[in-house]
């Protein structure tokens, strides 16, 4: 048994705490078929079978099991770089059977009594998270963190609080069945879905499910302004759409940091951004060094972390992480603040799950460097008018995809992503759903 499978074993044997308004832990209709199931049709679905095995399955379409819950026909879904924290273990409480995937849009198949606003046929996006509507955050839009969708106990007792439930997250999010499958229920739907207009084709609203709200938030978080420099470290969609969006928002220069064909793609997609190859420079003070080189000896204004923390560099901090010493590397994360010029700012938004040893607070606190969590980002904060750019041409999520590719054919996928292989950035999960692609969409890939 693996440590993501025995925390979710602790978490059942201590209980949910009571503030939930909606199921927890309905991961995969097929687990309790007669509650879950709807046994009219089987669907297809990725789940996760334990520590870095990742299974297609067959198992029955989601019902409608409360009155708000809306049933859709999954049309587009992707893969992120989030899902491989799921891959190998890293966020805990995953039960063998999970369905994956927090990001997706469809059509309206079915829906509960109480659900309005919705119609049977409409084309809707998702947000990654599961709002009420109506508690002290979501009431502010601040819908990542909703009081009443996720009870996890030992998330509470590790964070101080709860996050909202997520999509295809694990059971340490509330436990929600995924969208990487045909088809998904969206529990209190009438919230978390978003309609998308015709002139939006699904290659491109589905990515204000996640992507395109989380680097936008990203980027105004931490306060991107009129002449800043921003440095982003991981050259994935997420700094990719950040550079975008740093630039909308007034940034005179953007440095990426990365390494191999990732800095060439970029390179290809983004001309004006500025790069620096990681594995060329020589010593554990390289990035920082290099950067200071860049920007006057100062070093950047803002600098913004599109990674994560379970990627250690060192033999020290590989060795902690395999002990479970520590949850998190803090190496990107002493670069970023040693690199940025004083009063400088730092946003994190690649994921950390837990604890950190060797963080250097002392640069911090000295420098007066302000250190910014962006969170998990509130989507529907910003989903409405990401939505206008969108049909303004004045974002265009397509630039940062690379494949199309069938939803049966998604744990190849996963492998592919995993180890970086065939040029894999974000990719467009279709299904028997989909519409034709749409212009600018890439050709299908089959494995």
């Amino acid at each position: 048994m693996s440590l993501s499978q025995a925390a979710w074993k602790a978490e059942q044997a201590m209980g949910h705490n009571d503030n939930a308004i909606t199921a927890q832990d309905v991961t995969n209709p097929g687990l309790d078929r007669e509650k879950w199931g709807d046994a009219s049709e089987i669907m297809k679905a990725l789940c996760w079978m334990g520590k870095n095995d990742v299974q297609m399955v067959e198992t029955p379409k989601p019902k409608v099991i409360e009155p708000r819950d809306v049933i859709l026909k999954v049309t587009g879904s992707t893969v992120c770089g989030s899902d491989l924290h799921l891959l190998h273990g890293s966020v805990v409480e995953m039960q063998k059977g999970d369905i994956l995937g927090h990001e997706f849009c469809g059509i309206v198949d079915d829906m509960g009594a109480e659900v309005k606003g919705l119609e049977k046929g409409q084309r809707v996006v998702a947000s990654f998270q599961i709002a009420c509507g109506d508690c002290y955050y979501c009431a502010k839009k601040l819908s990542s963190q909703c009081e009443k969708t996720n009870s996890n106990t030992i998330e509470k007792g590790m964070y101080g609080g709860n996050t909202a439930g997520m999509f295809g997250y694990s059971h340490f999010t509330g436990g929600f069945a995924g969208g990487q499958a045909e088809y998904v229920r969206v529990p209190l739907g009438d919230v978390n879905l978003l309609k998308l207009p015709d002139d939006v084709p699904d290659e491109k609203g589905l990515y204000l499910s996640d992507v395109v709200a989380t680097s936008w938030n990203c980027v105004v978080d931490t306060g991107v302004q009129e002449g800043d420099v921003v440095a982003i470290w991981g050259a994935g969609p997420i700094g990719q759409m950040c550079a975008d969006f740093s630039f909308m928002n007034g940034a005179k220069r953007v440095i990426m940091i990365d390494q191999n064909w990732r800095l060439d793609f970029v390179k290809s997609k983004y001309p004006k951004v500025e790069l620096v190859d990681f594995s060329k420079l020589s010593n554990t003070k390289g990035v920082v060094n290099r950067l200071k080189e860049m920007v006057d000896g100062r070093g950047p204004d803002v600098v913004l972390e599109c990674v994560a923390g379970e990627y250690p560099k060192s033999i020290a901090h590989k060795l902690e992480m395999a002990a479970g010493l520590e949850t998190d590397s803090p190496e990107i994360l002493n670069e970023m603040i040693e690199s940025v010029r004083n009063y400088g700012r730092v946003g994190i938004t690649g994921v950390y799950v837990g604890y950190t040893n060797h963080f250097n607070i002392g640069s911090l606190m000295e420098r007066g460097i302000r250190f910014i969590g962006n969170g998990q980002a509130p989507v529907h904060l910003y989903w409405e008018d990401l939505l206008k750019k969108i049909q303004k041409g004045e974002i265009d999520p397509l630039k940062m995809v690379t494949h199309r590719v069938r939803v049966e054919d998604l744990d190849k996928v996963y492998a592919k992503f995993d180890k970086r292989e065939d040029g894999m950035q974000k990719v467009y999960v279709q299904t028997r759903f989909s519409a034709p692609p749409c212009e600018g969409s890439p050709g299908l890939t089959t494995y």
